[in-house]
């Protein structure tokens, strides 16, 4: 197997995550690493679909699966920066580092190598020379599909959740969440294993190589779990103990109590108020939508009340007398 492509992945996620320190130490905002590594996963992909040697048909693949889930991964956490600067994760992490801007630097260079060690998968898999779709190829495409609709599915509940303000201090049951404290995470290890199947066919220690980024997200989830639970109890106190004496820590799984648990976790939830109705004839068509109509002030005076009877006009000659013709033919300046 051809190194190469590999080294070039490596060099060029460090060198991304270098300018990403340096943008950091202006920023203060660790958030940022996270968000590089989703961007070197997708352009790590695109570049192993041009030069691995395999087929046409795994290289495509590779390139589709691996910068799609990519793209997403940093579209919700680009998201997720912007809406919330301060997450609670990188509060920890910056109350833990500190000021020290090397202990920045070598979390930085870490994501890089991090990623470079997550495409390896994607580029063993590129290098396949099976050009004909198989029994693994479609159950490869089909396992990603499934994660990585559950790990989209499961971000855009927690969003959504979390963008109300009345869900302040409380846990979200909704959806994924109802049966795994974590569904994003069971769902991206079930989205990196279905490079292993993509794979199958490859020498065994070649192939053994696909099951890096799994082995990857299992060590992962041992370090980082703990650590956000722990800050969880910290913000929501027994509404998340009580969510983790219910529900599934990782796998999907039925609570405690279901499907009568729902009454008791919903007991906290206020719905949102509801919208006034608007009358039909109410309604103005605007050129724009949401433009506001200013009323003209002639709108805005009362209305008139009693008879409204025109005022006859008086004969031209009691208006000369009364030299109005002459004031109304006078020569106007425009310059005034």
């Amino acid at each position: 197997m051809n190194v190469k492509p590999l080294l070039v992945v490596l060099g060029l996620s460090v060198a991304v995550m270098l300018a990403g320190w340096l943008v950091q130490q202006r920023r203060r905002n660790p958030a940022l690493a996270d968000l590089l590594w989703a961007a070197c996963i997708s352009g790590s992909a695109l570049y192993y679909g041009l030069a691995a040697g395999g087929a046409l048909l795994p290289r495509l693949l590779v390139a589709m699966m691996g910068g799609i889930g990519g793209f997403r991964l940093f579209m919700h956490l680009l998201q997720r920066m912007l809406a919330e600067p301060t997450h609670g994760r990188y509060q920890m992490l910056r109350e833990r580092i500190g000021d020290r801007p090397s202990m920045m630097l070598g979390l930085f260079v870490l994501q890089g190598v991090s990623a470079a060690l997550f495409s390896v998968p994607l580029y063993v898999a590129a290098t396949s020379p099976e050009d004909q779709a198989s029994i693994w190829t479609m159950l490869g495409a089909a396992v990603y599909i499934v994660g990585l609709s559950g790990e989209a599915y499961a971000d855009i509940q927690l969003a959504q959740f979390r963008d109300q303000p009345r869900h302040l201090g409380r846990t979200c049951r909704r959806g994924l969440w109802r049966y795994s404290r974590h569904p994003n995470y069971f769902f991206a290890l079930v989205h990196w294993c279905s490079y292993p199947l993509l794979a199958v066919g490859l020498p065994w220690g070649l192939w053994s190589l696909t099951w890096i980024a799994p082995a990857l997200t299992a060590i992962g989830w041992i370090l980082r779990i703990p650590a956000v639970e722990a800050q969880a109890l910290r913000t929501r106190g027994d509404d998340y103990r009580e969510y983790q004496r219910s529900t599934s820590i990782l796998v999907p799984w039925l609570p405690k109590g279901w499907p009568n648990e729902i009454a008791a976790t919903n007991a906290w939830y206020t719905p949102p108020p509801a919208s006034r109705a608007v009358p039909a004839s109410s309604l103005r068509a605007t050129p724009l939508p949401g433009a506001r109509i200013t009323p003209s002030p002639s709108s805005r005076l009362p209305p008139l009340t009693g008879p409204t009877t025109p005022r006859p006009e008086r004969p031209l000659e009691s208006r000369r007398d009364n030299g109005e013709t002459a004031k109304t033919s006078a020569p106007v300046d425009v310059d005034e």
